[in-house]
């Protein structure tokens, strides 16, 4: 059906059947009449056509001049499945042989135009009751086109020979039916329409394969029904399937971007978007990483290409690839003032005393870049710079330098909360200050309110608030939190409470308590070594809930103190099955031999420590101290060991003792009594686990 225009501007509408055509202007007319008997007589007259084929095209010219009603009367009256189990067999014949191939191939076009017709109506029957609201109705109708032509065309449609308007026909009822079948609230039969639409053979166009392939995927991510693995029907040997909505939903968005890599369709910005936001909630940011890398350059903007990569790579855990990302897009000629990117470098710069100077620099910058309407970003800009600043104070070189960082430190954390009283993160960020600080009422308090804001969902606050009641020397009061943290977690989150709890026991002389805490962690690690399967890797130790090695590791120290000297090296050997190079075994192997009297292997244990971590400030006062008993020459050296140790932990109290011990030999006894006096303070403040643990 075709309509141009002649001088005046009166429009003129054409329909053609059978290679004939006629003017629409008297079937309208009759119909605006009433009279649908004599437009369709005039068609059957004029076109050469049949009942149904007639009707078919009647119904077509009442739907293209808006009249829904009037078109779904004319379907109504007449039974199109008649009509294509009629067309069936002629249509679905094959060409015998090039003999007489003319006059077959004359009828097979005839049939298919008779086809074409027919199943065009009932598309519109569908489309009309659609818009009349009888969506079930609707889905039933268009479901009945494709089931009429895969009896047509049982090995799906072929490439060739096909008319055009019956293909479009087709790809329409395809494309309709899962949105019809969502319309009507029928879930589960649009999830079997959408993979219908893309397992059968329809030969779909590119751009019509991709929308079906968008719209499932966004059903599944947003839709809220779990649509279950595909039928066994359709699976094929050795073929990946998914298990749920997620990895489906991921797959097709996946093949969707394959398409626009390799230009098979236009691209689509929100696809990507959709992607990010799938293969984030799986934590599968090297994939989108991998996704971003493969588009070509100048369909994103460099500068947010880099910033979606660093974003992608600090999820993965590969944060001096995210920084050096950023550091790139925060270059002046980029975008120096993106107060995401800004942000995110302050963040990861946070998190490496030597990168904190730098960190501090870009949380300045967002500070003063947020205004406006970002203002309400200058509060997150606050607490970075006070994370980044308490983080630089650590590696400062002079005693000055470093109470004037803790104290801007601190002063930027008190802004940032003024800022935004019930931010969580800032809550317990300020009680670990104030507990490194031993300002441990202040700490006590923090804790106690991230817990209440929080409603004691999250395991740190209860290991801070058992913490900071063992450095008040409240041990009873910290197992009763840590036991009453064992109630609300489950078994896999329940080791850092476990192992607080048996250095619980160990500060109460409690050995054999502790000793069957450690069996219980070790049974929590069998039960989780069983849950990984025959392929786990010793490399997945750190990504484990109970961590062996810091059980064995535990176990170690809880006999070291005890001078179980040969149960102390069976632990040690357990832990560097799982983790080789360890500061921490050094460390306590260094003591054991110690304790066994060989002290070249203990100061080679306790170097080969400080080689493997320089700052680790446990091996520094083992030595110093070893250093200090050697005789007047090797004073010296011992103390300049604990002095660098007290620079990177004041708190140290074994340090400060050790040092008091070296002022003593060397006969400067007021400084010894004033390191034994900061050592003994700090002692009845000690926690049984470093605040900075949590972290």
């Amino acid at each position: 059906m075709e309509s141009g225009e002649l001088g005046g501007g009166r429009e003129v509408r054409e329909v053609f059947a059978n290679g004939v055509s006629m003017k629409t202007a008297e079937v309208e007319a009759k119909l605006d009449e009433g009279n649908i008997q004599e437009a369709e007589s005039s068609l059957r007259e004029g076109l050469s056509l049949n009942f149904e084929e007639a009707r078919a095209l009647l119904g077509k010219l009442e739907y293209q001049r808006g009249n829904v009603e009037g078109a779904l009367r004319v379907f109504e009256g007449i039974d199109l499945q008649a009509a294509i189990q009629r067309l069936q067999p002629s249509i679905a014949e094959k060409v015998p042989s090039r003999k007489g191939r003319s006059r077959t191939e004359s009828m097979h076009a005839v049939s298919q135009h008779a086809a074409s017709l027919v199943l065009e109506a009932i598309y519109l029957k569908a489309k009309s009751l659609q818009k009349l609201g009888r969506l079930s109705e609707a889905a039933h109708e268009c479901k009945s086109v494709l089931d009429a032509v895969e009896r047509i065309f049982y090995q799906g449609i072929p490439d060739a020979q096909v008319e055009s308007k019956l293909q479009e026909t087709v790809s329409q009822a395809v494309e309709l039916l899962p949105e019809l079948w969502k319309q009507a609230g029928c879930y589960h039969e649009a999830i079997s329409a959408y993979r219908r639409a893309l397992l059968s053979q329809w030969n779909v166009d590119n751009d019509c394969c991709t929308r079906i392939q968008k719209g499932f995927a966004l059903f599944l991510l947003y839709g809220g029904v779990e649509a279950g693995p595909p039928s066994l029907a359709v699976q094929i040997d050795s073929s990946y399937v998914p298990k749920n909505n997620l990895e489906e939903a991921i797959l097709l968005l996946m093949i969707l971007m394959r398409k626009f890599i390799l230009g098979k369709t236009q691209w689509d910005p929100s696809v990507m978007e959709h992607l990010t936001f799938a293969l984030s909630l799986c934590c599968q940011t090297p994939v989108l990483a991998k996704q971003l890398e493969e588009i070509m350059p100048g369909v994103y903007p460099r500068v947010d290409r880099w910033n979606s990569l660093a974003l992608c790579y600090s999820g993965a855990g590969q944060d001096k690839v995210a920084l050096n990302l950023l550091r790139k897009s925060l270059h002046k000629h980029e975008r120096p003032d993106d107060l995401t990117a800004l942000l995110l470098a302050a963040k990861i710069c946070s998190e490496d005393s030597n990168l904190a100077a730098e960190g501090v620099e870009y949380a300045r910058r967002t500070i003063n870049n947020a205004q406006g309407i970002d203002e309400h970003i200058k509060g997150v800009g606050l607490r970075m710079l006070g994370l980044c600043l308490g983080k630089q104070a650590k590696v400062s070189s002079s005693d000055f330098e470093r109470s004037r960082l803790e104290s801007e430190a601190l002063k930027s954390l008190d802004e940032a909360i003024a800022l935004d009283h019930n931010n969580t993160d800032l809550i317990f960020e300020l009680g670990i200050q104030r507990a490194e600080h031993r300002n441990l009422d202040a700490a006590l308090q923090y804790a106690k309110k991230f817990l209440d804001e929080t409603g004691g969902s999250i395991l740190k606050g209860w290991r801070l608030l058992a913490l900071v009641f063992s450095a008040q020397q409240r041990l009873t009061d910290a197992e009763v939190v840590t036991d009453a943290a064992l109630d609300e977690t489950t078994k896999w989150e329940q080791g850092p409470l476990l192992r607080v709890k048996a250095k619980l026991k160990v500060s109460q002389s409690l050995l054999t308590d502790a000793i069957e805490t450690y069996r219980y962690l070790l049974a929590l690690v069998q039960a989780q070594r069983k849950s990984y399967g025959p392929l786990r890797k010793f490399t997945q130790v750190e990504d484990d809930k109970v961590n062996e090695f810091e059980v064995w590791h535990g176990l170690a120290n809880l006999y070291s103190s005890i001078s179980h000297w040969k149960d102390v090296e069976i632990c040690l050997g357990k832990a560097k099955e799982l983790k080789q190079y360890s500061v921490e075994a050094l460390h306590t192997e260094g003591i054991m031999w110690e304790g066994c009297g060989q002290i070249e292997e203990a100061s080679a244990a306790y170097i080969n420590g400080l080689l493997l971590e320089p700052c680790y400030v446990p091996c520094k006062v083992l030595i110093g101290a070893l250093m200090s008993k050697m005789g007047p020459m090797a004073l010296p050296v011992g103390r300049s060991l604990l002095s660098d140790a007290l620079r990177i932990d004041p708190t140290n109290h074994m340090a400060w003792y050790y040092l008091g011990m070296v002022y003593r030999d060397d006969g400067r006894i007021a400084d010894a009594a004033d390191c034994f006096q900061a050592a003994s303070m700090l002692e009845e403040s000690n926690p049984i686990e470093s605040f900075g643990s949590i972290l």
